[in-house]
């Protein structure tokens, strides 16, 4: 039983590695951070839904985290529910391609 969860892991690992993810294209997210930058583009921006917060700055983040919260945000692993809502509708090369723009320091 033991081994067979350490499998079922290893696959998980393996399907979510950045080897297997999408290839970002920074100058394709041109045509995408209109929905970030609403929020994530204004200097000290603190949202008042559902609670009072500072919203993180996005440039220079490592695209790999920016992926994985944005994947999960989509399957509500994460619950804000402004991005819930916008990562919903991002495909896997959406996903990459804003890790790519914001990774690299925008």
């Amino acid at each position: 039983m033991l081994k067979r969860h350490l499998l079922l892991a290893l696959g998980v690992a393996l399907t979510c590695s950045p080897a297997n993810a999408a290839e970002g294209n920074a100058e394709a997210a041109k045509g995408k951070i209109s929905m970030c930058i609403g929020c994530h583009g204004i200097p000290g921006y603190r949202t008042s839904f559902p609670e009072v917060y500072p919203v993180p700055k996005l440039g220079g983040q490592h695209p790999e985290y920016i992926v994985r919260a944005l994947q999960a945000y989509k399957s509500g692993a994460r619950s804000h529910p402004t991005m819930r809502g916008i990562a919903g509708g991002l495909s896997d090369q959406d996903m990459a391609d804003l890790a790519a723009y914001y990774g690299g320091g925008k």
